[in-house]
């Protein structure tokens, strides 16, 4: 699968309080974009996601969120990844950290469609790297992990993108089995409907991203579940079709949430 030829763009949540200008603390609200763009358009057309972009292309991230959606994007801007440490972008964007890259960029992301007002009325955001960023809100100022939301329901034709100031980075502490769990029940949640809609390229990628986010959690696999994933994902990269691709992933992700994991691997 060439993963490369799509962009998967990610945009961070910015609220505003639904109806109320002066409690949205005049944060720019961007509804009149046109819905026949994916969040892929609108993040390329915007001008200040390039960075993001770029990641998403080194992560291999392409077709896992460009189907159908719903999605929420929280994305941080150009000048949010330059205000990373120095050295940190170019790190990342090394073959070798894909794992790293994988998990910080599904930690931006949720598997619904949450406008400003559905994220003012929680406490956290359940995302596709299976933790959930927590969401302050103190007056007209609103905050996901510390990242000030900026900019608020910009539209596109399969979910919503929220802007923020700040590279959001998943807690390096968590549960293991159920962050295992999760993140799968995540993937089979956003994939299993695409499948069925005759997506399997775009289900494929989303198994496979749920994989390399689990690989990627040190103290959430055993040496059986690492293989078994690892296996998957090479023999999914190594088939032209997108049917046993999809299925190939499914069966490992299975395996490691039921714990069948010898017989997969002594299956051919």
């Amino acid at each position: 699968m060439n993963k490369l030829t799509n962009i998967f763009a990610l945009a961070l949540v910015s609220v505003a309080l639904v109806g109320s200008p002066a409690a949205a603390g005049g944060h720019k609200n961007s509804n009149s974009l046109k819905n026949s763009n994916t969040i892929v358009d609108v993040a390329a057309s915007a001008g200040q996601f390039n960075t993001l972009i770029a990641a998403a292309k080194a992560a291999g991230l392409a077709g896992a969120l460009a189907g159908d959606g719903p999605l929420t994007v929280f994305a941080p801007t150009d000048e949010a990844f330059a205000a990373l440490p120095a050295g940190t972008v170019e790190n990342l964007l090394r073959p070798e950290n894909k794992e790293q890259l994988v998990a910080i960029l599904t930690y931006h992301v949720a598997p619904a469609k949450l406008k400003a007002s559905d994220v003012v009325a929680r406490s956290s955001i359940e995302t596709l790297n299976g933790q959930s960023p927590e969401i302050t809100v103190d007056g007209s100022e609103v905050r996901i992990d510390g990242a000030n939301i900026v900019s608020v329901d910009i539209a596109a034709s399969n979910g919503i993108i929220h802007v923020i100031d700040k590279v959001l980075l998943p807690p390096t502490k968590m549960s293991a089995s159920s962050k295992t769990r999760k993140v799968i029940d995540l993937a089979i949640a956003k994939g299993a409907p695409m499948y069925n809609h005759g997506n399997a390229q775009a289900c494929a990628d989303i198994y496979e991203v749920a994989a390399t986010s689990l690989l990627t959690m040190d103290d959430s696999l055993n040496r059986d579940q690492r293989r078994v994933l690892q296996r998957a994902i090479a023999r999914a990269n190594d088939t032209h079709s997108a049917s046993r691709s999809a299925w190939i992933m499914r069966d490992a992700l299975d395996a490691v949430y039921d714990g069948s994991m010898p017989m997969m691997l002594t299956a051919n």
